[in-house]
């Protein structure tokens, strides 16, 4: 995919990167999902009032923990797809796959290019800083960044401008010298309405929100952005 026609930023002093989607393959637990209900629906069922309901409790000022909000959208899922409700046993043993997700096959090289190139590198994530932590680990990427941020720390779920400040005060940049790299448009529109730069990664079944502006940079891969960007 051609970049936009945006017109570039300056060259970033620090790229933030999505985590959940954008960097790792959730490909195991959408199959881990739909065989927990025997539905090929659930997991984007599921999915979908996982991140509906985080902006709830953004908006509503009543925080819980992603994986709390996570295993509510388990109880939801099964009462409107009408089907049994998981066990607690059963329900930890979903959201526990959070942390035993692989990278997509570009990112590691995607992300070597960028740090080769002197880029600073932070992962920014709604989950824990607990969770964040151990995606990493398992997946193989810590050694790659420079930060690991969680919106944990502001009590907010991006897309909320709070969320993008607290990244880029942690970073120690303007808002104009940070770009965020996700592959939810939502994302993508939430950094930009608050004065970042951003790239959207076309993972398949991802989309941009066609009434947020274009990003700064829309690529297929880590690498194919990392070619625009090195």
């Amino acid at each position: 995919m051609a970049s936009s026609t945006t017109s570039p930023l300056r060259r970033p002093q620090v790229i933030l990167f999505d985590v959940n989607e954008t960097l790792l393959d959730m490909g195991p637990l959408k199959l881990a999902v739909n065989a927990a209900f025997s539905n090929k629906a659930a997991f984007n069922q599921w999915f979908g009032l996982l991140l509906q309901h985080s902006l709830v409790a953004t908006v509503t000022d009543s925080y819980f923990a992603f994986a709390t909000i996570a295993d509510a959208a388990l109880d939801m899922t099964a009462h409107m797809l009408q089907e049994r409700p998981l066990t607690h046993a059963e329900k930890q043993a979903l959201t526990a796959r959070f942390v035993q997700l692989p990278p997509h096959s570009d990112v590691p090289e995607g992300l070597r290019q960028l740090r080769a190139a002197g880029y600073r590198l932070a992962a920014f994530t709604n989950s824990t800083a607990a969770v964040l932590a151990e995606q990493l680990r398992y997946a193989g990427l810590t050694e790659y960044f420079d930060h690991q941020l969680s919106v944990d720390a502001v009590r907010r779920y991006k897309p909320h401008p709070d969320t993008y400040r607290y990244a880029i005060e942690e970073a120690g940049v303007a808002p104009a010298e940070a770009l965020l790299v996700a592959a939810h448009g939502w994302d993508v529109a939430g950094a930009l309405a608050a004065g970042l730069g951003a790239a959207f990664l076309a993972r398949p079944g991802q989309t941009l929100y066609p009434l947020a502006p274009l990003p700064t940079y829309q690529a297929p891969t880590l690498t194919a952005l990392a070619e625009q960007l090195v």
